[in-house]
C-alpha cells in the first residue's frame, strides 16, 4: 500500500438515539463532541438516526401490509379474474 493515501482508521463510539444503544468500533469519522466509554477512556461519538439495533429488518418488527384488503378491493373493482381467455 501507498503511504500517507489512506485515512486514519480510529476506536469511535456511534450512539443510535431511537433505540438508546451505544456502539464502540472503528471508524474513520471524526467528531468534537466525545463520550467516556465503559473502560473509561474517552471516544468521539457519532449520533445516528437508524442502526442494527433500531432498523426493522434487523429488529423483525416490519409492518404488516394489508394484502388481503389490497386483493378484494382489486377483485371488487375488476372481477375475480375468473373470466375464460381467448
Amino acid at each position: 500500500m501507498k503511504p500517507r493515501i489512506h485515512p486514519v482508521s480510529r476506536p469511535v463510539v456511534f450512539r443510535d438515539r431511537a433505540a438508546d444503544v451505544a456502539f464502540l468500533t472503528r471508524s474513520t469519522a471524526d467528531s468534537g463532541e466525545r463520550v467516556t466509554w465503559k473502560d473509561g477512556d474517552t471516544y468521539p461519538v457519532i449520533d445516528v438516526e437508524t442502526s442494527s439495533a433500531s432498523h426493522p429488518f434487523y429488529t423483525g418488527s416490519r409492518q404488516v401490509l394489508d394484502t388481503a384488503g389490497r386483493v378484494e378491493r382489486f377483485r371488487r373493482r375488476y372481477g375475480t379474474g375468473d373470466a375464460p381467455r381467448g
